[in-house]
Order: C-alpha cells, then sequence, then structure tokens
C-alpha cells in the first residue's frame, strides 16, 4: 500500500498547529474497515480540536475530522465488502483516534454505515451537525408532534444542525421560526423552509427571566443552550417538547421546574456521538427515506483541504454559515 496525505493536528506550548504529512500505511489505527476517504466536513467539534483546552482531543498528535465518507478498500468484517459506499463519525473518530481529514482511514466495523442511495458528498454534507438535526426531528415526531400542533422554533439556525433541522421541518410541513443572531442571513434562512426569522432568544436579553410566559412554540430544536433553552422551555405551549443538543450560549440551564409540572413538557438530550450503531444505521436508513435532508445544495459549502484552517476561523468566531465539506480530492 502506497503512502496517504492527512492533515494532522498538533500541540505545543499550548498552541495547535496543523500540516500535511505524508504518512505510511503502518499508522493506520487497528480496526476491521480500511476506508478510502473521499469527503469530511467541518463540525464545531472539529474546530475545538484545533483549540488548545478545546477539550475534545485526548492525546496530541491527531488527525482531526469527526466524520469521513468514502469507499471500503479492504474489510475484514463480513459486513462490509470493497466498494461499498459507507459512512463513519460519532464514537472516538477525530478526538481519541486519527478522524477523516486523511486520503485513509481505519475503524472498527461496529462504526461505520452503508449507504445505499445517498453519495458519499451528500453523506458528507449531512455529516455528524445533519445526522443530529435528524436525531432532533425523529425525537419531536416519537412524541407525537405534528405540524397541527403550531410553530418550532429552531435555534442557532445558520449552523450545521439548525440549518438542516429547517430544511427538515419545512419538508415535512412544520412552520418553522428560525432564531439568529444574524440579521444578514434571514434571506438564506427563508430559503431553507423558515416561515419567519427572529432574533436570537430570549429576544429582550435584559427582560427578568419569568417561570412561565406566554406559551409560543409547539416544540423546538435548540442548538444554543444557556438563556436561549431557558426561555424556551418557558414558552413552550402544554405537552411541547425541546430537542437540545448544543451550548454555544451556554452550558448552565437557568429555570424551574414550572413548564415541567404545569405544562408537562419534554427535555430531551440529544447525543450523536455514542448512539448504538443498529440505531445509528436506522437513522440513517430513515435520512435515505423520509427524513432526507432537500437542501443539502443550499445547506453545504464544498471546500478544499487548503481552505479548512479558514473556515475553522470563521466558525470559531461564529461567522459561518451552513456546512463546510471537504473534498480530500483537492487542495493538498
Amino acid at each position: 500500500m502506497s503512502q496517504y496525505r492527512a492533515l494532522t493536528a498538533d500541540l505545543t506550548d499550548d498552541v495547535v498547529t496543523s500540516r500535511v504529512e505524508n504518512r505510511d500505511p503502518a499508522l493506520l489505527q487497528p480496526g476491521e474497515v480500511r476506508i478510502a476517504v473521499e469527503y469530511s466536513s467541518i463540525n464545531f467539534k472539529d474546530a475545538l480540536a484545533f483549540t488548545p483546552g478545546g477539550g475534545v482531543v485526548r492525546n496530541y498528535p491527531i488527525v482531526p475530522g469527526i466524520d469521513a465518507a468514502g469507499t471500503v478498500v479492504e474489510s475484514a468484517a463480513d459486513d462490509f465488502a470493497a466498494g461499498d459506499r459507507v459512512i463513519a463519525h460519532g464514537y472516538d473518530i477525530g478526538t481519541a483516534r486519527d478522524g477523516g481529514y486523511a486520503e485513509q482511514l481505519v475503524v472498527p466495523a461496529d462504526q461505520v454505515v452503508r449507504l445505499d442511495t445517498l453519495s458519499t458528498h451528500d453523506a458528507a454534507a449531512i455529516g455528524t451537525a445533519g445526522f443530529t438535526a435528524v436525531m432532533s426531528v425523529a425525537a419531536l415526531q416519537d412524541r407525537g408532534i405534528t405540524p397541527d400542533h403550531g410553530q418550532i422554533v429552531v435555534t442557532g439556525a445558520t449552523g450545521g444542525v439548525g440549518s438542516a433541522a429547517i430544511d427538515l421541518l419545512a419538508g415535512l410541513g412544520f412552520a418553522v421560526v428560525a432564531s439568529s443572531g444574524k440579521p444578514d442571513a434571514a434571506e438564506h434562512l427563508r430559503a431553507l423552509g423558515a416561515a419567519e426569522v427572529i432574533g436570537r432568544l430570549p429576544l429582550d436579553p435584559d427582560a427578568k427571566p419569568r417561570p412561565l410566559g406566554r406559551g409560543r412554540w409547539a416544540a423546538a430544536v435548540d442548538c444554543v443552550g444557556g438563556k436561549a433553552l431557558a426561555d424556551i422551555l418557558s414558552t413552550l405551549q402544554y405537552g411541547g417538547v425541546v430537542a437540545a443538543s448544543g451550548l454555544t450560549g451556554g452550558a448552565a440551564l437557568h429555570t424551574t421546574v414550572m413548564p415541567f409540572i404545569l405544562r408537562g413538557v419534554d427535555l430531551v438530550g440529544i447525543d450523536s456521538v455514542q448512539l448504538p450503531i443498529e440505531r445509528r444505521r436506522t437513522l440513517w436508513q430513515r435520512i435515505e427515506g423520509d427524513l432526507r435532508p432537500r437542501g443539502l445544495d443550499r445547506i453545504g459549502n464544498d471546500i478544499a483541504i487548503d481552505e479548512l484552517p479558514g473556515v475553522i476561523a470563521a466558525l470559531r468566531a461564529g461567522e459561518y454559515t451552513g456546512r463546510a465539506v471537504v473534498d480530500l480530492g483537492r487542495g493538498w
């Protein structure tokens, strides 16, 4: 096997640097499935891998990239064969073992999902962020939320999870309200399917929080946490549901039991990292079916590998909209 190229991150004196390496295949880590990676993506977690004290990488150096979509080169597992299109994401990929910013990747078979109708490009465009959005939407459906119940608010609407959630919910007939701190993104959010675009929640950041406010939302997909999540909980309608997956607005949650015991609301935590593989594969089947995003061309932005540092910087600064799909065939 010839050498392969990888983008490696290393930590020295509290500074994370990156470099392209030509690596010997002997450096590939143990696992049953070897993948020729064609596309990866950039998630907020990937940005943290390049951030000193980001808290996601156990040991440097590492090849980041928590998403990897490509073609199986060889497999020691009966479930996969050379030529299969696959995606691997979650678990310790890109955090405790090498990830998708490399031309070759070896992972355990129980971390791999076969693709039937999706291309590897579109699978990477969905990636962890889109998968998290699918988990969130499925959680609302599982708890009986339908379009007849009323408006669904999506916070962090311009991010990867938020953008995909808007696209999915609108496609299912929900009236979606997009909450974003980027006024210039309103047209983009409406193109994804948002019926209304509002500012960051709470809309009046100086107002004293109330245990219960006027019930406005039938449900929510919250990618922000903090004050936004507290505001949503207090303004859910009776029996409302919020699927929470983010903490860019802070990890602390200052609320009361009132929404839970007086309005019977549900707060559902969404974790795509440790989700068991069978449930993960089942959801990917739904992604290829009834929960297939409609607007991947509007959500995904293709970039070459050498454009990755600039996108990482924009993402950390909260200035990036949509999903960056990293083409491993360009920019080395």
